[in-house]
């Protein structure tokens, strides 16, 4: 099995096919894989696949999809169902979800909301993190921000790469890089755009601006 490293500087993108105009009871998510499509053009070089309402078959379904559209230009990590990963490079463990590594998935991934959360999926085996909310998120309606402490405080304490996420923007880009985050992931700043290739672009740039330490 190949060994598969986050892209640096990691630009992710979170599916929400509702915000990209497929709707809550559209599965086949025609408008995310032309979303996506555009933002990996744009500059988006890494796309978690989470749509949690759809079953292991669809879910499996709208990866190909998105790996086709993708072509090769990013990796396709699956959030949290360890059958639709095998579709995919990598897979994505919500926090507190049991920690597994499927045969064929060299990435895989968790998110944290501490560092005490961090370390102990670093002990599991998690190849990579992504720390948040670090700002306030549609996402997640009246959740206060954390801050970036908690990704400098993530940073501190793993080896494994941090990806920041929640209310990222581009403005956000150099206080979360200086923080020590090897990247951002994000949702609506680029699904919600007009543009979303004109989005993903200005956070691209954004990101090239800042050394990234590697780690």
């Amino acid at each position: 099995m190949a060994t598969l490293a986050l892209p640096r500087p990691c630009l992710m993108l979170v599916t929400d096919r509702t915000l990209a105009g497929g709707g809550p009871a559209g599965p086949s998510g025609d408008r995310l894989v032309e979303a996506v499509a555009a933002a990996v053009e744009g500059g988006v070089n890494a796309v978690q696949l989470r749509e949690k309402d759809l079953d292991a078959p669809a879910l499996s379904a709208l990866a190909r999809r998105l790996r086709e559209a993708i072509g090769g230009r990013a990796p396709l990590i699956v959030n949290s169902d360890a059958v639709a990963a095998s579709e995919a490079d990598g897979l994505h463990l919500a926090a507190g979800a049991p920690f597994a590594r499927p045969d064929g998935v060299s990435l895989v991934g968790r998110s944290v909301h501490s560092v005490e959360a961090a370390l102990q999926a670093e002990r599991e085996g998690a190849d990579y993190l992504i720390a948040g909310p670090i700002y306030e998120t549609a996402s997640h309606p009246g959740v206060r921000g954390a801050g970036v402490g908690l990704v400098s405080g993530v940073v501190a304490a793993v080896s494994v790469p941090v990806v920041a996420i929640g209310g990222i923007t581009a403005a956000r880009v150099p206080d979360v890089l200086s923080a020590g985050a090897s990247g951002v992931a994000v949702i609506s700043a680029v699904l919600g755009a007009a543009s979303p290739a004109a989005e993903a672009s200005a956070l691209r740039e954004a990101l090239n601006a800042v050394p990234v330490v590697e780690r």
